[in-house]
């Protein structure tokens, strides 16, 4: 029977070639997808696994005793005995500070290091650690560093460059790192800086202490939108293309059991004829994989393009889809055929299938009961909620495509109450006849709204909440830094301490683009005032002559010379009529204080920005560097902004799998129906009515279950909002509905472009007794 079934796979005349081809074609295209969607979750992991060494002073931390000693010796020069104990187990710790910069809006990993002996921990991508006056730049950094002056960028890495980091090292091509080398005295003290003894290699996936990365709740969000998202369409597709022109094999198979066939032998022949045709679109699936490989690497899922050696499958997953797909084929058509093995006579006769019953739409309920409960109960670890909200998402996913059928059969009826007109009467009469195979064409594609819909709503108003800074003209000009050491118990800043260096304001005035400097520096009282952005407390305090070049930041009492300000120069709104109060300070004692933040006014050129960017970095190495406040508000909504392009990379994959979908169902519907579209003609009825009733047959369910699937993608990307984050659903805007819109339009265009193989496969010849 096996040979039976490979022969009529592959040996059937041009019908069975051409039903092998389409099908193969479609499982290719299905696999390719799903490949790529592999690759890409595999990309994310081996991109996560590649920040790990940036957690070093976070999780490789030295022992409290061994970290003195270390701290003892190298203060005093470095004694025989302490190196001993610093270097007990073989490795000498270094003191190491992870640390952020900018560059033209781009975000410098800036990791400085002090070796206390010669055999410390190597960092991956070098072949030693930096010494004093020495440093490695990332490829990408050191373009940058050749390209711009010095003084806006290369004069904040000291010393001379020794090398290059190698690929291992870095995230993403694109990466900007510089490891710099520094002498223990200078490290000693300085804000964030760790004694450690080994450079951390655990995935920030898998690690509790990490901060830089993407943690374990962030990996299983990307891999839980992807899976959800991609597979699911993926998996329809496969299952339309295997089901290609099944009511003919129906009737073949059961030809075959009225001669004696038993009920197992026609299975294998279906089997096999299934299984052939997927084995072929295995095999062709990795050429579009090949092909959308390199658009994958330069899509940033995660913020950043991946390398293609990333984007690599791994043997187990290229078994388990070469496997598992024909596999799936087989039992899909094993299923497909049940109603041959009860009775063959029956499907000769055309038997009507059962009507879907109301049962159909309990998972889809149960989903958004389970949705709107977590804002009653809600899962206090995030395995919980990752667990529970994707559990939710299936159902809902799985709900809509079980009730499909049911709410179809449903909107032809109404509709059938209500049309006269031949074409619309007919159209609706097969569809209340078989609304399982009417809404097979369409699923794909509602399955695409919903997902598009519940993304889009979801980070549409986490955007609207996030993304909109205050400010004003000066937003892109005004630069901040932030010096303090977090707050105390009274919420008062904690001052590094140290002032600023006489000449540091002087030099940043000098610079063509700087309109005005400004210290603050902190205050050991707590003043109440009255600002605009509602807070009521000032722990700063700043000279008047420097705060009259800032007009929106508020201004002094007339005469005074120093005044109380609020602690926050980040997210700010006009103070420009707010006088702060007059404080007993002196210009010469505020110069002895230390400095809690830099603020720069420039003309917002880059030429200025980044100049007075390294003068002031270099002044003050601190773990959050200058920024403007535009670069402030982009790097704080970095995360929605890779939310964002997750959605738009699961936008555009879903729907041209729902048309492929579409395209196929369609095709194979025509085909199945040759004969009776045939003797209709024969009767008289034009080929134009034929032709209303085709597209009305994929219209009705298409535009019935769009409406359900945008409402359901609506109430449950609300009801995430709201039970995760307390957010309320806003408005989606016109690319929304342009999206939408273009979606079903190009849906229209499908049905559209099957409707002239009417005339083809309609002739008398094919009007024949069988």
């Amino acid at each position: 029977m096996i040979r039976l079934g490979l022969r009529l796979a592959v040996s059937g005349g041009r019908e069975a070639i051409v039903r092998l081809a389409i099908t193969a074609g479609a499982v290719a295209i299905g696999v390719g997808l799903l490949f790529t969607t592999l690759a890409a979750i595999n990309g994310v992991h081996a991109q996560n696994a590649r920040n790990a060494w940036f957690n070093t002073p976070f999780v490789g931390r030295h022992a409290p005793a061994d970290r003195e000693a270390a701290g003892a010796g190298t203060a005093s020069g470095g004694g025989a005995e302490q190196t001993d104990a610093a270097s007990a187990g073989g490795v000498d710790p270094m003191w190491w500070t992870t640390r952020r910069d900018t560059v033209e809006g781009r975000e410098i990993g800036r990791i400085d290091v002090a070796l206390t002996g010669p055999r410390a921990a190597v960092a991956p991508g070098v072949s030693r650690m930096p010494g004093p006056g020495e440093y490695y730049l990332s490829p990408a950094l050191a373009r940058l560093v050749d390209e711009m002056p010095p003084a806006q960028l290369g004069d904040r890495f000291p010393g001379h460059r020794i090398g290059i980091i190698g690929d291992e090292a870095l995230p993403a091509p694109d990466t900007l790192v510089a490891l710099i080398g520094r002498s223990p005295q200078e490290m000693q003290g300085q804000r964030g800086a760790a004694l450690v003894t080994k450079v951390a290699t655990t995935s920030p996936d898998r690690c509790g202490d990490c901060v830089v990365g993407i943690r374990s709740s962030g990996v299983d969000l990307i891999l839980t939108v992807v899976c959800g998202a991609l597979i699911f369409p993926v998996l329809i597709l496969i299952g339309t293309a295997t089901r290609l022109n099944a009511t003919r094999r129906e009737q073949r198979f059961a030809a075959m059991r009225l001669v004696g066939a038993t009920p197992r032998q026609v299975s294998i022949v279906s089997s096999v004829e299934a299984a052939v045709a997927s084995a072929a679109g295995v095999v062709l699936g990795f050429l579009p994989f090949l092909a959308l490989h390199g658009t994958v690497a330069k899509a940033r899922l995660t913020g950043s393009p991946f390398f293609l050696s990333d984007l690599a499958l791994t043997p187990l997953q290229v078994l388990g889809v070469v496997l598992g797909v024909p596999l799936a084929s087989a039992i899909a058509a094993r299923i497909a055929l049940r109603r041959v093995q009860i009775s063959p006579l029956g499907v000769s006769r055309r038997v009507t299938p059962k009507p879907p019953r109301a049962w159909r739409a309990v998972p889809l309920a149960v989903g958004l009961v389970e949705l709107a409960a977590f804002l009653i109960w809600h899962p206090a670890s995030v395995p919980g909620q990752v667990r529970g909200y994707l559990s939710s998402f299936l159902l809902i996913a799985l709900g809509l495509v079980l009730s499909g059928p049911w709410l179809t059969m449903r909107g032809a009826t109404l509709l059938a109450r209500r049309t006269q007109r031949p074409a619309t009467l007919i159209a609706v009469r097969r569809l209340a006849d078989n609304p399982t195979a009417g809404f097979r064409a369409v699923s794909g594609l509602v399955l695409a709204l919903l997902v598009m819909t519940a993304t889009l709503g979801i980070i549409t108003s986490i955007s609207e909440v996030r993304d909109h800074p205050h400010g004003g003209p000066q937003f892109n000009s005004m630069m901040v830094n932030d010096l303090s050491n977090g707050y105390d118990q009274d919420r008062r800043p904690v001052s590094q301490g140290r002032p600023a260096p006489p000449e540091l304001v002087e030099r940043l005035k000098n610079v063509p683009g700087v309109r005005g400097v400004l210290l603050s520096h902190p205050t050991g009282e707590a003043v109440p005032v009255h600002s605009a952005d509602g807070d009521g407390t000032a722990r700063q305090v700043v000279d008047c002559h420097q705060l009259d070049a800032f007009v929106v930041y508020g201004h002094c009492a007339p005469g005074a010379e120093a005044a109380y300000v609020p602690t926050s120069w980040y997210g700010w709104v006009d103070e420009t009529a707010t006088q702060w109060p007059t404080a007993p300070y002196t210009a010469d004692r505020l110069a002895g204080l230390g400095v809690l933040n830099v603020v720069v006014d420039t003309d917002g050129s880059t030429a200025a920005v980044e100049q007075t960017r390294t003068m002031v970095d270099t002044a003050y190495p601190a773990p959050r560097q200058m920024l403007t406040l535009a670069e402030s508000w982009k790097q704080a909504g970095a995360e929605t902004h890779a939310y964002q392009q997750l959605a738009d990379a699961v936008i555009l994959a879903t729907f041209p799998i729902a048309g492929c979908s579409l395209a196929v169902s369609l095709a194979g519907s025509l085909s199945e129906r040759k004969r009776p579209f045939s003797l209709l003609r024969l009767t008289g009825v034009s080929l134009g009515t034929l032709r209303r009733v085709v597209a009305m047959e994929s219209v009705v369910p298409l535009l019935v279950m769009a409406a359900v699937a945008i409402g359901v993608g609506l109430l449950a990307a609300d009801l995430f909002l709201r039970s995760q984050l307390q957010y309320s659903l806003h408005a989606l805007g016109v690319g929304y509905y342009l999206t939408v819109g273009l979606g079903l339009a190009a849906a229209l265009g499908i049905i559209g472009a099957t409707l002239p193989l009417l005339r083809r496969i309609t002739g008398p010849e094919t009007a024949r007794n069988e």
